[in-house]
């Protein structure tokens, strides 16, 4: 009878392990393996960085995590990275100002978004727009 009382729990936890290793495919890649995503996208691009970007009133900014966002001006497209998380991209409830130097350009390591302070910016095309749009989706997952 104990060996019985012993296999059961046994059991009970190879089949728990064994669920939890059986996700689902499709989930979202993690936070980490998204930043390495785009670090590497970066180094294999060989993309161009910049010192500062020109802005307009008519800018959009789109995060991709909470380590980059594309900045797309009227004629230019970005890619900025942050020197640490910046978890105010996607906390609309806490507002924080913006830090310039200039009224019309972003300067890498001096200006902030959302408070956040600005590590780098690289120049972006618009194929490789597209392409930092999709990351970390499995192909025809938008389908």
């Amino acid at each position: 009878m104990a060996k019985r009382s012993i296999s059961f729990p046994l059991v009970l936890g190879a089949l728990l392990l064994t669920a939890c290793a059986a996700q689902d495919p499709v989930a979202k890649p993690s936070t980490q393996d998204e930043v390495q995503a785009v670090r590497d996208f970066i180094e294999v691009g060989a993309l161009t960085e910049v010192k500062k970007l020109r802005t307009s009133s008519g800018d959009k900014t789109e995060p991709i995590d909470e380590h980059f966002l594309i900045y797309e001006g009227r004629r230019e497209a970005y890619l900025v990275e942050f020197g640490r998380r910046c978890r105010e991209l996607n906390d609309n409830t806490r507002i924080v100002p913006d830090e310039r130097r200039s009224a019309n350009e972003i300067n890498a390591q001096f200006d902030t978004i959302r408070g956040c302070r600005i590590h780098k910016i690289y120049a972006l095309t618009e194929e490789e727009i597209n392409e930092l749009k999709n990351i970390g989706e499995a192909p025809g997952s938008r389908n």
